[in-house]
């Protein structure tokens, strides 16, 4: 690795000035002077208007801060930076002046924050600066995540600007770059890595559980704009302005390229795994860097699953998003189950299943590509003329977790992988998940590491049962375990499942539970004629550890 991989600019073209250190801290100090956060904005707009504005629907939040505008001092002042910042309503040097006095609009203008609007007079947002903050559940706060009050910089969104985004866009915070932050596994580690960065989000919460974070990207620009927010938010992150490289490490290059021969704890990426038609001759100046990683297919995300265990350290994990094609007459799984070692832990889940006209529709629409019609129409034609070519029939988006296992002592065996899951659940389930990721990842290991069969299990408290039956049946048909937490799983029990579960309170041990079913169902071990005692242990056995590694029961 070279030096040139470092980066360290804090002016580069067309991205704020992250150099200015009396002007960032001014910037911060007028910010928190209006009340330019998260509850700051939804008590100016109401609840409607503000929700309406998560949905990047502006109108509610143009007429609330209209009003806004003519009323009080303080909130004139709020809907003034609300209006330059998330309506991108350009406004007088005046109103700036007077809504942030200590930086002023001569200061945002030497930050690069906005712009004149030629002929008018006014000055319009030149980048998207938004609130951005979490609180730190129970979970997460044992760990470290403390939470934190932010503002984040990134280009402008295809709502707030005309045309078609900049091929070198830098993406705001999305529902991509959130699902991620709540699915992460939150541990204290002392080297963690933030690969395809962007704005930085992934990276600030990093900050909060690992000693150092180093952060990669593709773009020279989405540095520059991760460099801004580090510094603006220096005191929430915790990072000395003067000695930032102490805490991040900021890489230019692809992907794991920045880092190669180096180990990390935990990797999180949201790649730029949108599948994108290529055409003959394309330079990379004709590819959106923040979606489309220039491979073929969802190759960006095959070749980072079977690069990451290579960046772990023992023990170490990687989280990711991703999509994968499903070729005609194939389950999803089979093709990222390909992507996997034997050595290597991997837990694959797919939360949303397109065709290629849906999946066509959502990207077009994304970069404001839908408003070119002879374009789109191309374009569209492209993308399905690109996947009949690989006879792909579905997309799948998903959640991956990889685990390079710990190093075996000197003489062991190779340790093969204990995890192996590639699920769909399609349905609403808590968030964040990470928690419980991680929990059902600790479940896993105990089943490995210990005997169920001399274990107390518990049901877990947020496990419900249900049972169904035809009016005048004696028995129930259907009898369902359902989870209110975490992954919200249905279990589907057979009678003597449901049978061993009522009986989980932790006095006797799993293997005497069977024991007494197999006595009540069987005769005895023994076996009478028609019940095979050893197959009903070790079926009912398997089942059982299905619902620790689930969390519908828990040991003791």
């Amino acid at each position: 690795m070279t030096d040139s991989t470092h980066f360290s600019a804090g002016n580069t073209p067309d991205a704020p000035r992250s150099d200015l250190p009396g002007l960032l801290t001014s910037l911060a100090t007028d910010l928190r002077g209006v009340d330019y956060t998260l509850d700051g904005v939804a008590g100016l707009l109401g609840d409607s208007a503000n929700r309406a504005l998560n949905r990047d629907q502006i109108i509610p939040a143009l007429i609330a801060t209209e009003t806004a505008a003519r009323g009080e001092a303080a909130d004139a002042a709020l809907a003034a930076v609300v209006r330059l910042w998330l309506l991108a309503v350009p406004q007088t040097q005046e109103t700036l002046d007077a809504a942030l006095p200590g930086i002023g609009a001569g200061g945002l203008l030497e930050l690069g924050l906005i712009e004149p609007v030629p002929g008018s007079g006014m000055l319009a947002a030149k980048a998207d600066l938004r609130p951005y903050g979490w609180e730190a559940d129970t979970a997460t706060a044992a760990e470290g995540n403390s939470g934190a009050e932010l503002w984040v910089a990134s280009d402008l969104a295809a709502h707030q600007q005309a045309g078609v985004l900049r091929y070198d866009h830098v993406l705001g915070i999305g529902q991509a770059s959130t699902t991620l932050v709540q699915a992460t596994v939150r541990r204290r580690v002392s080297r963690a890595l933030d690969v395809g960065t962007g704005c930085g989000i992934q990276s600030f919460h990093l900050l909060h559980h690992a000693r150092h974070v180093t952060a990669t990207d593709i773009s020279e620009r989405a540095l520059a704009f991760t460099r801004f927010n580090l510094l603006l938010n220096a005191d929430a992150l915790h990072l000395d302005p003067d000695r930032l490289e102490d805490r991040v490490s900021l890489r230019l290059g692809s992907l794991l390229e920045p880092v190669a021969g180096e180990e990390f704890d935990l990797v999180v990426s949201n790649p730029p795994f949108v599948i994108t038609p290529r055409s003959f001759g394309e330079e990379v100046t004709d590819q959106f860097t923040y979606r489309d990683g220039g491979l073929p297919g969802d190759e960006i995300v095959a070749s980072l699953v079977a690069a990451l265990p290579g960046v772990l350290a023992s023990g170490g994990t990687a989280q990711l998003l991703g999509n994968w094609e499903i070729p005609a007459g194939k389950p999803w799984s089979e093709r990222p189950q390909g992507w996997v070692g034997p050595d290597v832990d991997a837990w694959f889940i797919q939360r949303e299943q397109v065709d290629p006209e849906q999946y066509a529709e959502t990207w077009l629409q994304d970069a404001s590509q839908s408003r070119d019609c002879r374009h789109y129409q191309d374009t569209y034609a492209a993308y399905l003329a690109d996947f009949a070519s690989r006879d792909v029939e579905g997309i799948g988006f998903g959640m991956v977790w990889l685990r390079r296992p710990p190093v075996p002592a000197p003489g062991g065996a190779v340790r093969r992988a204990a995890i192996s899951r590639f699920e769909e659940i399609t349905h609403p389930i808590e968030q964040p998940v990470g928690p419980h990721l991680g929990a059902a990842v600790e479940r896993s290991d105990w089943l490995a590491s210990n005997s169920l069969e001399d274990a107390h299990l518990l049901v877990a408290d947020d496990v419900t049962e249900e049972r169904h039956q035809r009016p005048g049946a004696e028995h129930p048909g259907v009898i369902l375990l359902r989870q209110g937490a975490g992954l919200r799983r249905t279990n589907l029990l057979s009678t003597e499942l449901a049978g061993f579960v009522s009986a989980c309170d932790g006095d006797l041990s799993v293997g005497q539970i069977i024991g007494a079913l197999a006595a009540l169902l069987g005769g005895s071990l023994a076996g009478e004629e028609g019940f095979d005692g050893g197959a009903f242990r070790t079926g009912l056995l398997t089942e059982v550890a299905n619902l620790v590694r689930d969390g519908f029961l828990l040991p003791e």
